[in-house]
């Protein structure tokens, strides 16, 4: 990846010594006086080069050397020496195009110290009439593509970067490809496809079709393939033709899992059978939506130990694993020794003795011969390429929290947490999240159960110390002062990691205790949050609440009647392990491909789901919100 540009600029000096004078000539010696003064690093402090400045009777080898002070001066971080070293020298640029770009590029560098970088995006609008050594061009679009990542356009960003390879030599250019592809991954198809027919630009405008086309076709590797070669045939000279990306080659060779004979480790007895019960409605659900005569599916029961399941289901030829369910029994599996059945054993013998190994001793066999979609996760895992794990973890949920509000521009949120185990497992996994992409801590208050969490609340909303403040000043000067209280103002959201016993009074406890001199700040919460009671009032009750949950839970669909009418006394909880086990299902034919293409997104009952390299699948949930007495998706 390219290093950000601080003393440097990307092309060294010699480099570009060697493309201005060219090879094979013997240079004229020049006196030191008429040389030129390269603009292409700032390796000095800012006092030598201020010192040359005002040593040289030449009037441009002046205004080089402040140009570099200034560099040099941003190099530091010191945004007010370098805008007063570049107003100094704003006078004597003439009409030289290159000293005009330095002075523009450096404004717009010390604009980014103080992160106002549209002004900075401003700055860099060149006139299209100046015509820049590479260098330059290098700098120039490097630092937009920047400055487009920190404003959170990646479209911009792409497309800038896309530019900036035409003045790289070759494998800097296939660094910046691969750059551009990954930047390009995370975008939804619909965007992709938006921007795909930029004519002003056609390599970038290439490179947006392939990605368009790696996301659209990853789960069927024909229809990919197909489309890949047209793409090629139409673009011969695109970067991306010539060297398709490595996930993408990696994509194309990944051949995915057809079992016809699938095996479900669930607890099918005990106490433990009622949870499980709804995974199980769920697979058979998607099984008989698109019943398919080749594929069979076998349960297999965990309660009495999930190592004696795993046997029976590879001794019954399973040629993928489905579970088990809780994460003791996934624990289990992997600490044991695997299982394998004697037909695997002779086909690994029997290749062995085919490629010349007759002495060769019996392979030892690594956990998961089978592939396997664990539906739960473990804290700690060896990552196996046939391995795959599953779950509705509400740690998971409160990262993709945190993701959301930094989405809607939030800045300072305010999470009030449970004080218990899950309450602070979220909270972790929430400020974890916002620390990777704020690097800071987001503010966390636990409250307990009670007349406890009304103290907790007016705590932190600063209301406790605006009631002291008040009363000390009645004390001073006597009763009949008016006054109200104050709550903070510098929050703008609040995150509620809740139960939904919590939130019918977690919520009023908050907005009675803004005070009338604050603007109500966005409220959000998990799917735990949601409350049971559907009625109009209780909705009414949670106005503006914006709150997660697997999108097939926040639409009213025929299927989710038909759910309804079928078990009518699920709870919210019960039906998402029923879209769990549902989604697990319509994952198997794709996961290979959507572990080989990170970027691939595939829309499930349960939320947007990805699949990270380790194997973890990856759930981006939807968002509703409760507006005049009703949940609306948004």
């Amino acid at each position: 990846m390219l290093k950000r540009l601080n003393t440097t600029k990307l092309i060294s000096v010699a480099v570009l010594t060697t493309i201005l004078f060219g090879c094979g000539t013997t240079p004229t010696k020049v006196e030191p006086e008429q040389s030129q003064i390269s603009l292409v690093s700032a390796s000095l402090q800012p006092a030598d080069y201020l010192n040359k400045a005002a040593t040289t009777d030449n009037p441009e080898r002046r205004t080089r050397y402040l140009l570099l002070a200034s560099h040099a001066f941003i190099n530091e971080g010191d945004a007010n020496a370098a805008t007063k070293t570049l107003n100094s020298v704003e006078k004597d640029l003439g009409q030289n195009v290159e000293l005009l770009a330095e002075h523009k590029y450096l404004k717009a560098r010390v604009l980014e110290l103080t992160s106002t970088y549209d002004d900075a995006l401003r700055e860099l609008e060149y006139p299209s009439s100046w015509k820049l050594a590479d260098w330059q061009m290098v700098a120039y679009y490097q630092f937009k593509a920047r400055l487009y990542q920190h404003i959170k356009q990646p479209i911009e960003q792409a497309r800038q970067l896309s530019l900036l390879t035409a003045y790289l030599p070759t494998a800097q250019a296939n660094e910046v490809n691969d750059q551009i592809w990954r930047i390009l991954q995370p975008l939804h198809e619909q965007t992709l496809l938006d921007f795909s027919q930029d004519s002003q630009t056609p390599i970038f405008a290439g490179w947006l079709q392939l990605a368009y086309i790696a996301k659209h076709y990853a789960i069927n590797p024909s229809e990919l393939v197909q489309h890949l070669g047209n793409w090629q045939h139409a673009n011969p000279t695109h970067p991306g033709a010539i060297k398709l990306p490595t996930d993408l080659e990696k994509a194309l060779n990944a051949k995915p899992y057809q079992p016809k004979n699938i095996a479900v480790l669930l607890p099918l007895s005990g106490n433990r059978a009622s949870v499980a019960n709804m995974v199980k409605q769920g697979i058979m659900s998607r099984y008989l939506s698109n019943p398919d005569n080749q594929v069979s599916i076998n349960f297999f029961d965990t309660a009495k130990g999930a190592q004696s399941a795993y046997q029976a289901a590879v001794s019954a030829g399973a040629e993928f694993i489905i579970g088990p369910l809780f994460q003791s029994e996934v624990e289990q599996l992997q600490q044991a020794t695997p299982i394998v059945s004697e037909t695997q054993v002779a086909q690994v013998e029997s290749s062995s003795i085919e490629a010349g190994q007759i002495d060769a001793p019996k392979p030892s066999f690594t956990p998961n011969m089978v592939p396997q979609l664990y539906l739960n996760h473990v804290d700690q895992f060896t990552p196996n390429d046939d391995t795959f794990y599953f779950a509705l973890s509400p740690a998971n949920e409160a990262s993709d929290a945190a993701d959301k509000l930094y989405a809607d521009g939030i800045v300072h949120p305010l999470i009030l947490a449970s004080n218990n185990g899950i309450g602070k497992r979220m909270a972790e996994s929430f400020n974890k999240r916002w620390n990777e992409l704020t690097n800071k801590d987001a503010e966390v208050h636990f409250y307990d159960a009670g007349d406890k969490m009304k103290v907790t609340v007016q705590k932190s909303l600063g209301v406790i110390d605006s009631k002291e403040r008040i009363a000390r000043i009645k004390a001073l000067i006597g009763n009949k002062v008016e006054a109200d209280f104050r709550s903070r103002q510098d929050i703008d959201a609040i995150y509620m990691i809740s139960g939904n016993r919590d939130l019918p009074l977690l919520k009023p406890f908050i907005d009675v205790n803004f005070s009338v001199f604050a603007e109500p700040v966005p409220l959000y919460a998990s799917s735990r949050s949601r409350v049971e009671d559907s009625s109009r009032n209780t909705a009414l009750e949670l106005n503006n609440l914006n709150i997660s949950d697997i999108p097939w839970l926040l639409t009213d669909s025929p299927e989710a009647q038909q759910v309804q009418s079928l078990w009518p006394t699920w709870s919210y909880g019960q039906k998402r392990l029923y879209i769990m086990g549902y989604d697990a299902l319509e994952l198997v034919g794709k996961l290979a491909q959507m572990r080989a293409l990170p970027g691939y997104q595939f829309s499930g009952r349960s939320g947007m789901l990805s699949v990270a390299p380790d194997g973890t699948v990856n759930r981006q949930l939807s968002w509703g919100r409760y507006k005049r007495g009703s949940l609306r998706p948004q």
